[in-house]
């Protein structure tokens, strides 16, 4: 009874890094990589908060802008107008040089969700955005993230 026991027991952890290994979702977002580690210097640190607050001043400032007041993007020739829903904090990333990733759901005037991928530079205080793209529409991805070689590339959602 004992001996089934340990081998029971054996058999469960050898099994589960592998079940934790293939548990796991794809990666959805680019994330921080360890390849390239930061120089050292008077380089300011940017928080996740740093990002957020970044990615909405970008969002307020392009709203004020627009005749609607609407953050505007452009996806297969249209012209998309979203209002904010919600940044995902839980997604936000330090990429490594001075590079960050913010991703966020807003809603289109005719009811469906986009969930925008927005990559921003910049110090605390002053982010600046320099890419976005639809990642999502309505929860269906159009792409995914795929690192190879500590770069991310987009591939087509499977």
């Amino acid at each position: 009874m004992f001996s089934r026991l340990i081998i029971a027991a054996a058999i469960t952890l050898f099994f589960t890094p592998a079940a934790l290994v293939f548990s796991q979702e794809h990666p959805e977002h680019p994330k921080k990589t360890t390849e390239h580690p930061k120089k050292g210097g008077a380089e300011a640190h940017v928080s996740t908060a740093d990002i957020s607050t970044g990615i909405k001043k970008n969002i307020d400032a392009q709203s004020k802008k627009s005749s609607d007041s609407k953050f505007h993007v452009k996806y297969e020739g249209q012209d998309l107008a979203l209002d904010l829903v919600k940044v995902h904090d839980d997604r936000l990333q330090d990429l490594g040089g001075g590079k960050y990733f913010a991703c966020v759901d807003m809603k289109s005037t005719d009811g469906k969700t986009y969930d925008i991928d927005f990559f921003l530079t910049g110090q605390p205080g002053q982010m600046k955005v320099t890419e976005t793209s639809v990642h999502k529409i309505d929860g269906k991805p159009l792409y995914n993230w795929k690192e190879e070689n500590g770069q991310w590339h987009k591939v087509p959602a499977s």
